[in-house]
């Protein structure tokens, strides 16, 4: 065969078949192409075994690491709160077995009313890494976790230790020595005259807040501090004469009589030790679903991921149990997954401290809850909204949106350096940004959404951003608001708007390829594209769910979650065919289009101010101003019951035999119900403030409730509860005499009520008011007792009042008096928990009398704490949020 008139080919039989050159490449190149799209297909799906590989040998890893804790953990336990230590013993041995057994089930049957003690290990190992200033335990689930974590199935860790305090100081003044001879008054000043060789720690940078020293604090310090008040922490005076102090708040003096057995022998300068008990995140109730969106995950562990407060909660469904990283200072407010499933990026808003709660990115181990990085302190101005890790080059690149005015976009090479690197940085829009994500598929391209707008960003080799903005065509189609984003298996972009449209977006362009119009009634808040390639999306007005093949064409399969459950706020991929939904009402329901949906986890959606716990059960109750009365079980960790009272809840109280609830309200209403039915029995208006705060007397016969108009109403009890009529309401008789003679005036409290205990007799009661005032009342007449040195050996029910002698110590440095939100004591009056308005609860050692008093202190909430509570057997403890909307569990170690 002669070619182009060349002579015959060697190679070639002289009778070959003639066949085009160009057409033997194209059929080689179609074979080659097919070839390569099936070795892509399997590295793919390779990937995705190695990824499940990979987080299941890290699994095992933590559970093998938890057996090994466990094991050192019951060698060396000892009694808590004093006791001696005690040797292993053959019981302690069996324990171990039958908890290494009940361990390696990998799905343990879980029983609520058999439920054995949740018991911790410490594990942890030194971080440089900024962490927050207050007590935190790391996770038991982890493997050396270096960050503040917890786990809630994991054995009780013996705790750090808190910072070390000058045994010197801790001890009482010599009676030898000059401090108080030749005077009666004391001062919490002459703490000030320490010898000069006491031990005291030197002035260091870590005394500070700020987030640089953060870097450099010790795992110690990290985890767990006792706060150590500064020296002369307020001008707090004792009178060894009467047995008084006197200190001051906003400049307001207020006197407190220390009991007898107390006043001869009381030392003002003497520094109060910490409990010996110290709390443990246990379970954190609720979802931030109301205002947060794509923060709903399931890891390759099993485990759904998602956040509320300052807490990203690692949640198994199946095994019913919680892991928590508590890294944050302040609100989460987005999360992003990594490639390899295992890696979180979480991102929080500016906090309530100008340095200790920068808005910042922390990138941490989904197995591990160890830190990996901590990016952007000081380079964003509000908070991060949106977080996105690149996909296509394996998640070196990870993109965040500030929410300052300009919300600038940046792009962050988060692996380089202890702090990540800046790749680049632009003003991203003027309105609201929505959602960012990466391109799946082509390299370093970002698509942003948010009000009127869909941006399409290129990120050059030289680090600059390049913006195409997506067109519409015409005003018919531009919504005012593009509210979600994903991408097709292809690579084209989805978008969902305000208009109930889904937009398709041709890959590498800015225009539009198709649009779907009225998907959904309102605005489409989520959209996911499944493995197989069909599209579901999620309807924020309707709470509607529909599915679509890969081709926008409806399948038939669609489902509404009910509602009282809020709109679909976000959905995810779970196992099989599950599919994860967040809620607008702070929801997440777990099922799928064919079954339906139940809900997994429950939550408030407004302030928390109304917690009371069961007198006799592993129960609690919370209600707030979203109008919903919630009954839980600490067990099993479940809502009981949920109720409409159609009314804003300010407090709560059980009756002393659990049968009945009486809910306060803002509207001066109270509330009478069957705590087991929830049929209300009595409805009875005091005023038309709200009733700041209930209490039944001891003995069960009188019910004393402080309201917002500054009296305390006073009941009679009857009928196993279910009856009441008034005594009267608690008031001074002051005579005006300018104006009458015979005039008589009845005034309560100068203020609005703030707290108020019983006497354990049930005969008196003892309130504190706005103005921080301290009042002492005849239950069975309603007046004022003036001689309050008639009442200081009074033994009380409770201690609820943050004004009294027992509290003293929980008042920090220059108090404006609201500080403090509430305290609890302990039913064994061993210690006292406090909740107050910078996010903390802390832990006293009960009576908390000396003005200098240690605690422990626990941060998991991002917003004031509103309440505190001990169930009826001190093992749990309950607090409360604000702002943040949540409950939290912590158990007492």
């Amino acid at each position: 065969m002669r070619m182009n008139g060349g002579l015959p080919r060697h190679d070639e039989p002289p009778n070959a078949p003639h066949v085009p050159r160009d057409d033997m490449i194209d059929n080689e190149n179609e074979t080659l192409r097919e070839r390569v799209a099936e070795l892509e297909k399997k590295v793919l799906d390779y990937g995705d075994e190695v990824v499940c590989l990979r987080s299941t040998l890290a699994d095992v890893l933590r559970r093998l690491n938890q057996l090994e804790s466990l094991r050192s953990y019951n060698q060396n336990v000892g009694i808590k709160n004093g006791g001696v230590v005690r040797s292993q013993s053959a019981q302690a041995a069996n324990n171990f077995n039958s908890l290494h057994k009940e361990a390696v089930r990998y799905r343990p049957v879980v029983d609520a009313n058999n439920r054995d003690p949740v018991r911790r290990v410490l594990s942890y190992t030194p971080s440089t890494l900024p962490q927050r200033r207050a007590v935190h335990y790391q996770s038991t689930g982890s493997l050396h976790s270096d960050s503040p974590s917890s786990s809630s199935v994991s054995p009780v860790p013996t705790s750090p230790s808190p910072s070390t305090t000058p045994t010197s100081i801790l001890k009482s003044p010599s009676t030898n020595t000059n401090l108080h001879t030749a005077k009666r008054w004391s001062s919490t000043g002459d703490f000030n005259n320490v010898p000069a060789n006491v031990n005291t720690a030197p002035p260091s940078r870590l005394a500070t807040k700020s987030m640089y020293n953060l870097h450099t604090r010790s795992q110690s310090f990290q985890n767990h501090h006792s706060s150590v008040p500064k020296l002369g922490m307020r001008d707090a005076s004792y009178n060894e004469d009467d047995g008084s102090l006197r200190m001051y708040i906003r400049g307001r003096p207020v006197v407190l009589l220390a009991p007898s057995d107390v006043a001869e022998n009381y030392n003002i300068s003497k520094v109060a030790p910490p409990p010996q008990s110290k709390l443990k995140l246990d379970w954190v109730y609720g979802y931030r679903g109301k205002d947060c969106r794509s923060n709903l995950f399931l890891l390759p562990t099993g485990e759904i991921v998602y956040f509320v407060a300052a807490v990203a909660i690692l949640y198994n469904v199946e095994e019913q149990s919680q892991r928590h990283y508590l890294g944050h200072t302040d609100d989460i407010k987005c999360l992003t997954i990594h490639p390899n499933k295992m890696l979180i990026a979480t991102g929080q808003t500016a906090g309530h401290d100008a340095r200790e709660g920068r808005p910042h990115v922390r990138i941490w181990n989904s197995v591990s809850l160890v830190t990996v990085s901590v990016i952007g302190i000081g380079e964003f101005d509000r908070s991060i909204c949106c977080l996105s890790f690149s996909k296509s080059d394996g998640g070196t690149l990870l993109c965040a949106v500030d929410e300052a005015n300009d919300h600038n976009i940046s792009v962050w090479e988060w692996q380089r350096g202890d702090k990540g690197h800046k790749v680049t940085e632009t003003k991203c829009s003027v309105d609201t940004v929505i959602a960012c994500e990466f391109h799946p598929i082509d390299r370093n391209v970002i698509v942003t959404c948010g009000k009127s707008h869909i941006n399409f960003w290129t990120l050059d080799a030289g680090g600059t951003l390049y913006k195409r903005q997506g067109i519409f065509e015409g005003n018919r189609d531009r919504p005012k608001y593009v509210t979600c984003l994903a991408f097709t298996q292809t690579g084209e972009t989805l978008s969902g708007d305000s208009n109930g449209n889904v937009v398709v977006w041709q890959r590498g362009s800015n225009t539009i390829a198709k649009i779907v119009r009225n998907v959904h009634e309102g605005s489409i808040f989520t959209i996911c594209v499944s493995k197989e390639g069909s599209i579901i999306t999620g309807g924020g007005k309707d709470g509607r769910l529909f599915q679509f093949d890969s081709n926008l064409q409806p399948t038939g399969y669609e489902a509404r979650i009910a509602e009282h459950l809020g709109g679909i706020r976000t959905v995810s991929e779970g196992r099989g065919s599950q599919l994860l939904v967040g809620s607008t009402r702070n929801c997440i329901l777990i099922g799928s289009l064919s079954t339906g949906f139940s809900p997994a986890v429950l939550g408030h959606t407004d302030e928390l101010w109304a917690l009371c716990a069961h007198p006799t059960t592993a129960q609690f109750l919370t209600a707030g101003f979203d109008k919903i009365v919630q009954l839980w079980d600490s067990l099993s960790h479940t809502v009981v019951w949920s109720k409409d009272i159609a009314e804003q809840a300010q407090s709560a109280c059980f009756s002393p035999d659990g049968s009945i609830l009486i809910i306060g309200c803002v509207s001066g209403r109270w509330i009478v119900m069957d705590s087991e039915t929830r049929e209300p029995y009595f409805v009875h208006n005091d005023g038309v403030e709200p009733i700041q705060v209930i209490k039944f007397s001891p003995d069960g016969k009188c019910l004393a409730l402080g309201s917002r108009d500054n009296f305390v109403y006073v009941f009679q009890v009857s009928g196993d509860y279910r009856k009441y009529s008034r005594v009267g309401r608690c008031a001074i008789e002051r005579r005006r005499r300018k104006i009458s003679p015979s005039l008589l005036l009845l005034l309560g409290h100068s203020s609005f009520i703030t707290h108020l205990d019983w006497s354990g007799d049930s005969q008196y009661i003892r309130s504190n008011s706005g103005d921080y005032e301290i009042l002492f009342w005849n239950a069975s007449t309603c007046r004022q007792i003036p001689q309050t040195s008639q009442m200081r050996d009074v033994v009380w029910a409770s201690n609820s009042c943050v004004l009294s002698f027992p509290t003293i110590g929980i008042w920090p440095d220059d108090a404006d008096g609201t500080d403090v939100n509430a305290c609890e004591r302990s039913h064994s009056a061993r210690l006292l928990a406090t909740a107050d308005d910078f996010g903390k609860v802390k832990l006293y050692a009960y009576p908390c009398s000396q003005p200098k008093s240690l605690c422990h202190t626990y941060s998991a909430h991002s917003s004031h704490v509103t309440n505190v509570a001990f169930l009826h057997d001190d093992t749990r403890l309950i607090s409360t949020g604000g702002k943040d909307m949540s409950v939290m569990q912590w158990q007492v170690v």
